[in-house]
């Protein structure tokens, strides 16, 4: 895995990590923002329930910003508001038409058939907007500002740091129950946002590090974080044309 820095003392700090070099393709991009506290995964002292707690207090910070992605992008706009029918048809699998009206059987919007794919954690429903079906990975290019100095965010030979593993799992879809850290899924979660199905469909980590230099207000931690995630999801084909659906 290629592996790129700017020397220690110099700021801002930047680390880039390269997994594969994903096809050329039309790309969606979009910025996803968080302020607040950001644990580690490896905090001594806390039960991995508390760490579950916390990064599922994520998802349910982000889950807004992807829904109204959803609402204001123009082509997922169309798949939010579009009934779609997906029809069985071997040995090709399955074909999606546009419904010839809003209430004929099994018409949905391509949301709710994502949201049907994606049923887990006791029934909670998920809209992964990148998943391993639709053929789509992103890139993330992550602006990270904080009142400490940087420096520590990266370990020696690019290994992510623990905090950037807890922003991945709040990024991602939860598999088991265990993975929500007690909270419950309200009624405007269903369906429930994220960005990915798994965090192996991201290609590209960029981390940028930096003094946040705003005054710290007396709600806040001065261990608290401003992250700017830039997301560039690509399709190695091109996005959206000739009805692709995500």
């Amino acid at each position: 895995m290629p592996y790129v820095s700017v020397a220690e003392e110099q700021l801002p700090k930047i680390e880039s990590f390269n997994y594969y070099k994903a096809e050329e393709g039309a790309t969606v991009e979009f910025r996803l923002i968080y302020q607040g506290p950001l644990p580690a995964e490896r905090d001594d002292g806390r039960r991995e329930s508390a760490r579950a707690w916390d990064k599922h207090k994520l998802r349910k910070h982000f889950h807004p910003q992807l829904r109204e992605l959803w609402q204001q992008h123009p082509d997922l706009r169309r798949q939010a508001q579009t009934k779609f029918l997906r029809i069985l048809a071997p040995p090709y699998g399955v074909r999606v038409e546009y419904a010839s009206s809003p209430d004929q059987m099994g018409a949905k919007t391509w949301i709710e058939h994502i949201a049907d794919d994606h049923i887990t954690c006791n029934g909670n429903r998920f809209v992964p907007l990148v998943s391993e079906a639709g053929g789509f990975t992103c890139s993330l290019n992550i602006l990270f500002l904080r009142r400490d100095n940087p420096g520590s965010l990266i370990r020696h030979g690019g290994d992510i740091d623990s905090r950037i593993k807890v922003l991945f799992d709040g990024l991602k879809m939860p598999k088991q129950v265990s993975e929500l850290g007690g909270w419950q899924v309200d009624a405007d979660e269903n369906p429930f946002f994220v960005l990915l199905e798994d965090d192996k469909l991201v290609t590209n980590v960029t981390v940028t590090t930096d003094r946040l230099i705003t005054p710290q207000k007396a709600n806040e931690d001065a261990n608290d974080v401003l992250l700017v995630t830039h997301v560039t999801v690509v399709n190695p084909g091109a996005l959206f044309t000739g009805g692709r659906l995500v």
